[in-house]
Formats: C-alpha cells, structure tokens, sequence
C-alpha cells in the first residue's frame, strides 16, 4: 500500500536517439512509479540513461514508446500548450549546465519563472525570490551576471530558480556536481526540508554519495534497463556496480 498517490509513472518506456544509420536504445522498456513526496536517486554509470529519464519526466522530450504520466496526464496526448503550462506549474528543473539567462542579474533570472506564472504582485515575487535567494547563500550576488559568478554559484542560482515557483516535482541533473561540502551539504538540507514539509518530489540523477544517503529510495539503471527499481525489485545486472560508484 503506497502511503501517497503516484505523481509519476512510467509504463514500457524506450526512448531511440538515431546516430547516423544507428540506433542508440538510451531506455529501453522502463517500468517505474514514483510517489508524491517521494526523495528519490537515479544512479547508474554514465550512458545509462539517467538524463534521458529526467526529461521525459520533465515534459522536454518525448518517449519513442511507451507511456509517460505526470500528475494524472499522459504527456503523449498533451498538446504542446498543455505541456508548457504542464513544466511551468508543476515542475521545477536543476540541469547541469546551468540554462541561466546571461543578460539578466541573479534576482531577474530567479524571479524569470515567477513572471511566466503570473498572479503574484511585484513585492510578492521580490519577497519569494529574496527568501530562496538567501537560502541558498547568495544574498550578497543579488545583482551579479552568471558571467560574474562561480560555477558553484551558478549552480545555487540554477537551484533557486528551480524551487522559487514551489513546483509539485522538482527534477534535479547532478545539483551538487559544482558545489564545495559545506554548500552541497546546505542545498542537500533546505531540498529534504521542502521535500518534508511541502511534500515537494525530488528526483536526482546524482554520483554524489551525500544525496544518495539522503535519499529514500534508490533507482539503479544499467543500459537503458531498471535493474533495482528501489523497491526490492532487482534483475542481475543490479551486481554490476555498487551504488558508491554509481
């Protein structure tokens, strides 16, 4: 008995990348349900398919075969409006690469989501990006360019941004990739608190043993294919690596 309703799942997923007169199989025949409120890991070498699962799930790609639900709604029969007001009201993004907006200051690019939502006054974005913004310990950076930031503060703005509108899912490639122990460990608190408290879902594709240990539940891909889907239900390729080394 699952002690919150399913916020995602995904049934029979492959996803095909054409590479010349290849065919690269990154999932291949995905099983999976993650629950509301769920802090869940994705591990697996790289080539496995971690990324490639993240933006399925994120409404930013589309699956070759098989069915992707978020929140109720199959994502193959949304129509493209459906799906953009899909990512901007119910999910947040932490990539690896950033995507910050190199023209706008730290405050404008993590204010950005909240000025596509609508409904919120000016005061009422500014009080809500202020209070992400110091939770992550950039205060001080408020007016500063991605340009003029570290790698490890643009990834605090990247997570700010993320977690400013309060999405339902919060999908999260590598968010501590970039940062020092005391930083990661500090983002790592303030996501499980808003995973505890706002039963935000979390669901990180992460190598980082710190998320992992705060994680409740650890997904293991290998080749596209679930070997240890977190529940006890393991192939036997789940042996290949331990989960350390992920």
């Amino acid at each position: 008995m699952r002690a919150m309703p399913a916020i995602v799942q995904l049934q029979g997923v492959h996803k095909d990348y054409p590479l010349g007169n290849l065919v690269v199989r990154a999932l291949r025949g995905v099983d999976l349900t993650f629950d509301k409120g769920e802090f869940t890991t994705v591990a697996g070498p790289s080539g496995s398919g971690k990324t490639t699962l993240l933006n399925l799930v994120g409404c930013v790609d589309t699956a070759t075969r098989g069915t992707v639900t978020v929140d109720g709604a199959s994502t193959s029969a949304l129509k493209e409006s459906k799906l953009t007001e899909l990512r901007l009201r119910k999910l947040g993004f932490i990539f690896q690469s950033f995507n910050l907006i190199g023209v706008l200051n730290l405050f404008q690019n993590v204010e950005f989501p909240l000025l596509l939502q609508g409904g919120l006054t000016k005061g009422e974005r500014e009080s809500r990006v202020r209070d992400i913004v110091d939770k992550v310990g950039l205060t001080e950076q408020m007016k500063q360019r991605p340009n003029e930031l570290s790698g490890g503060q643009r990834q605090r703005v990247a997570i700010a941004r993320a977690l400013v509108t309060r999405p339902s899912i919060v999908l999260a490639d590598e968010p501590t990739a970039n940062l020092d122990s005391g930083t990661g460990n500090a983002i790592i608190d303030l996501m499980k608190h808003l995973n505890e408290t706002e039963h935000t879902t979390f669901i990180f594709s992460t190598h980082d043993s710190r998320v992992m240990s705060r994680a409740s539940r650890i997904v293991q891909l290998v080749d596209g294919k679930v070997v240890d889907d977190g529940h006890g239900h393991r192939t036997g390729a789940a042996a290949v690596a331990p989960l350390a080394e992920a």
